[in-house]
């Protein structure tokens, strides 16, 4: 993910739970998110009539070529879009598109990770060290103060390094590097050319210090491997998505193209007044920390199982719940966000939480919520996105509303 976007896209985050590829002290809340908060907590309904509306009208204030909306309620499915899935087309917006979920990828590797703390593999406690020796070191970085739990909620203050740093951020830099290959590896070995952001918090720090990092997922998927023999994607896979039927969730490696129906992506680069089309991209450098592709279905299914309590035994959810403070610049984007492992939690206006994860990479983003018991779940996926950091936040915040009026309505 890119350094330039931490104050408003969050790229791989949650954003990005965004991408390269994804979310203390509190920030002022943004006007327009404060005077949504009276009017979300009063809203009883969302028809299908009004969703459309609505929808409608973040596609033409935000700025996006194109916006899906899938809302499940038990067994009840609402959906909604606007805008083109191609440019000059005409094509609406695909229902159960296949797209790049990005740093929601980073959900479903926490989960790997405490399934195999529940069977006696590994420990959150563990240091990095034990299972990757010699792989974080130099320029002040240290495994062996930094522990899994560190890895998994961002706490371990390893710089966030993404390539861009070395190819650049512009159109042109994009398709030079379009169908490049990235090891994963080689995310982690520039990241530790660089000093960590701060020290890695102790385990019952009650405020630690957060930066949301790309390569502590990186490292992350290599414990699996080490631990398991096996990928990290193929733990998914045998773990999560099988037993699930998670049709159109997988990880492409190299293969830079989409699988079945999809939109396209679009970015406005740094420099550029000018859509660059973004949907075929080599995205293997993401690895654990955002590389999925999945569809709205399926990562309802998923966030509706994982806080429904079908994936994880109590200790290990609870643990994934156990949240911290997220940084000034999440705060901003995302007010009162907290941060577990792998899984962030958001105050609802109407009283409690929801759960989920974002994922943001050049051209798209992805927000999945859920409630606390994963009754009902909301995906949102936009596509069309831009370098200018005001028109990104604003954006958000429409998005951020939106979510919060679906899980507040109390009839769908």
């Amino acid at each position: 993910m890119n350094r330039r976007i931490r104050t408003a896209r969050l790229r791989l985050a949650a954003a990005a739970t965004a991408a390269a590829a994804l979310l203390v002290g509190a920030a002022a809340v943004p006007a327009a998110t404060a005077d949504h908060r009276t009017a979300s907590a009063a809203a009883t309904t969302l028809t299908s009539k009004e969703l459309h509306q609505r929808v409608a009208r973040i596609l033409r204030d935000a700025g996006y070529t194109g916006i899906t909306v899938e809302v499940r309620d038990g067994r009840r499915e609402v959906r909604a879009r606007a805008g083109v899935a191609e440019r000059n087309t005409g094509r609406p917006m695909p229902y159960g598109a296949n797209y790049r979920a990005a740093s929601v990828t980073k959900t479903f590797v926490a989960t790997v990770v405490l399934q195999l703390v529940a069977e006696g593999k590994l420990s959150l406690s563990d240091p990095v060290e034990k299972w990757l020796p010699g792989v974080v070191s130099g320029n002040g970085n240290d495994g062996s103060r930094i522990t899994i739990r560190n890895l998994l909620q961002h706490t371990s203050g390893i710089y966030r390094y993404d390539p861009t740093e070395e190819t650049g951020d512009t159109a042109e830099a994009f398709e030079q590097n379009r169908y490049r290959h990235i090891d994963p590896a080689e995310i982690v070995a520039g990241a530790m050319k660089h000093r960590p952001d701060f020290p890695p918090a102790d385990e019952d720090e009650p405020n630690p210090r957060w930066s949301y990092s790309n390569p502590g997922y990186l490292l992350a998927g290599m414990i699996i491997k080490k631990v398991t023999g096996k990928t990290w994607d193929k733990e998914v896979q045998e773990r999560i998505v099988r037993p699930l039927g998670l049709t159109g969730t997988y990880a492409p490696g190299d293969d830079p193209y989409l699988r079945g129906p999809h939109a396209h992506t679009y970015e406005r680069f740094p420099g550029s007044t000018e859509w660059t089309d973004t949907t075929v991209r080599n995205v293997n450098w993401a690895g654990a920390a955002g590389s999925l592709i999945s569809t709205d279905r399926d990562l309802s299914r998923f966030y509706a199982a994982l806080l429904g309590g079908k994936l994880l035994l109590p200790p290990q959810l609870a643990e994934m719940r156990r949240t911290v403070a997220v940084n000034a610049d999440y705060e901003k984007a995302f007010p009162g966000m907290r941060y577990g492992l792998g899984l962030a939690e958001q105050p609802l206006t109407c009283g409690g939480s929801r759960w989920g994860h974002g994922g943001d990479l050049a051209g798209g983003t992805i927000r999945a919520t859920t409630d606390a018991h994963g009754r009902r779940s909301v995906v949102v996926m936009t596509t069309g996105t831009t370098s200018d950091d005001e028109q990104l936040l604003a954006a958000e915040q429409k998005v951020q509303a939106l979510l919060d009026d679906v899980m507040c309505a109390r009839k769908l």
